[in-house]
């Protein structure tokens, strides 16, 4: 299989013959076999017509000793690092050519055939020719297809760690905060929900780089779920609080009392908004006005994001929506970016049936930036559940280990699985969890994988032989999340496998299925 079309002239073949009329015969005994071929008038239009394009080369000896024949050689031997040019070449019979020997010293893939030869043996040898070089096609097709897969990932990367920067912001403003003075209860709360958000949105980005085989092929995963554009515009508003206040803008938002409900993905969407917002910020001078405006239809939710800022010249409207493209005008003003985050835009935005689109009136006349999404019909919603008095009650009568030779991180969540409810303990290492283990029977353990010397295998081999132990739930909570890695830990005796960090709602309803 090649991707070449049937009469594209990289399967055609070349000829130089001594005289036109051999040429012609040549290319009729060919077209009988269903062989292309092309006769070329001397040397100089052989080398030309071999750049654009050409199977093999069937050429005379005589042909060698051509004084232009030096711009042939210097064709064949500047070719890419996929291609080997068949080269046959129809030798004097009886003769030990010093210009054969000389060609067969310099070119690794040529064919000699002793004139006169039986039209059987040519078309063979052409035959042959051809397909080592359909061969080689395939591989150019091959290094293609793996240097666009290399490039996406390349890309994806880099949109991954230009995005991990976004929660990274109100993570290290809340910490300061919370560092620097002791807050009232009230907001500290509010700004542990915060870093909470920010946490499992940076979660999702990174288990988006754990699956590099959809990284290659440029797939996201969607998680759908109706989703409120009211709550996600907030959302990103808060994401963009950092930029809009370094910038001193004023930020409004305009949003109807009626909700606007969307089939999907509420990390992702805020990842839209948060773009435009930055990208909004970037562009637009100290003390600009930023308007977010949201409207529907019945059909569409309509987003507008507007800023008085740079603005965009009409010649780059219809781009700027592409991988690395920055308007050099206002790349100044823009204070650093790769370029990239209206590419993401674009791609979440397609992802969720939507569009998006860009329109200003000129330089420095501001942009608005329009993202339409189509909307689900409203449902009536169920009465809502105390989430954290589920919580708080989920791990009450159970006896868990924690095992982590992570200490910080195997004491944090024995403590969250105490306020939930539960008997903890917590062992840093196979040992002092099998000594545990012993006195007192846990109903479930979490265990880390990748401890030093034991691991976490290891441990839930010995556990699994123990009989005493035959009704303790073994959980492996582990950053590994490919799925050979799941299928491993199955295989090891576990019951569960969660990713770290583990989020509240999966260890609300581990402890409550297993009682």
């Amino acid at each position: 299989m090649t991707d070449v079309p049937a009469r594209s002239p990289e399967l055609r073949v070349l000829l130089r013959m001594v005289t036109a009329k051999d040429g012609e015969m040549t290319i009729r005994l060919l077209a009988r076999a269903g062989i292309v071929a092309e006769t070329c008038a001397d040397a100089a239009e052989l080398a030309k017509e071999m750049a654009v394009g050409a199977a093999a080369v069937l050429i005379a000896e005589e042909i060698l000793a051509d004084q232009g024949f030096g711009r042939v050689m210097l064709a064949l031997r500047s070719q890419p690092a996929w291609s080997d040019l068949p080269v046959i070449v129809l030798a004097r019979s009886g003769v030990d050519s010093v210009a054969v020997t000389e060609a067969l010293e310099q070119l690794a893939n040529l064919t000699v055939l002793e004139r006169p030869m039986r039209v059987a043996s040519l078309v063979s040898s052409v035959r042959t020719a051809l397909a080592a070089r359909r061969r080689q096609y395939q591989l150019r097709t091959t290094l293609e297809g793996l240097r666009e897969a290399d490039q996406r990932k390349t890309e994806f990367l880099a949109t991954l760690a230009h995005e991990l920067r976004n929660p990274l912001a109100p993570l290290r403003t809340s910490l300061s905060i919370l560092t620097e003075k002791q807050p009232d209860e009230a907001t500290a709360q509010r700004l542990y929900a915060m870093m909470d958000r920010q946490v499992t949105h940076m979660v999702r980005l990174i288990d988006d780089l754990m699956e590099v085989s959809r990284i290659t092929r440029g797939k996201i995963e969607l998680r759908l779920a109706p989703v409120s554009l009211h709550r996600v515009v907030r959302d990103a508003a808060e994401l963009s609080k950092p930029l809009l206040m370094a910038g001193h803008h004023e930020l409004v938002l305009d949003l109807p009392p009626v909700p606007s409900t969307v089939q999907g993905d509420g990390v992702r969407l805020t990842q839209v908004f948060a773009n435009l917002l930055n990208n909004a910020a970037k562009f637009t001078p100290p003390q600009g006005r930023i308007v977010v405006s949201l409207r529907s239809d019945g059909h569409a939710a309509r987003v507008q994001v507007s800023d008085s800022g740079v603005g965009i010249p009409p010649a780059m409207l219809g781009s700027v929506f592409d991988m690395f493209v920055q308007i050099s005008d206002t790349s100044r003003v823009a204070q650093g970016g790769l370029g990239i985050g209206l590419t993401l835009v674009r791609s979440l935005v397609e992802l969720h049936g939507g569009r998006v689109m860009a329109s200003s009136p000129g330089v420095n006349e501001g942009t608005t930036m329009t993202v339409e999404l189509p909307l689900v019909p409203e449902t009536v919603e169920q009465a809502t559940v105390d989430t954290l008095a589920t919580q708080r009650r989920a791990g009450q009568g159970h006896r868990v280990l924690v095992v982590d030779d992570n200490r910080d991180a195997a004491d944090s969540l024995a403590e969250l699985l105490g306020l939930m409810g539960a008997s903890t303990a917590v062992a840093y290492g196979v040992e002092e969890a099998l000594a545990a283990m012993a006195v007192c029977t846990p109903t479930l353990a979490f265990i880390d994988i990748g401890m030093p010397v034991r691991d976490g295998y290891e441990l839930a081999g010995l556990v699994r032989a123990d009989s005493a132990l035959a009704d303790t739930v073994l959980v492996a909570l582990t950053g590994w999340g490919q799925a050979t890695d799941r299928e491993r830990i199955m295989a090891a005796g576990f019951d569960h496998h969660l990713i770290k960090p583990a989020d509240l709602e999966q260890l609300t309803e581990l402890l409550a299925t297993r009682r």
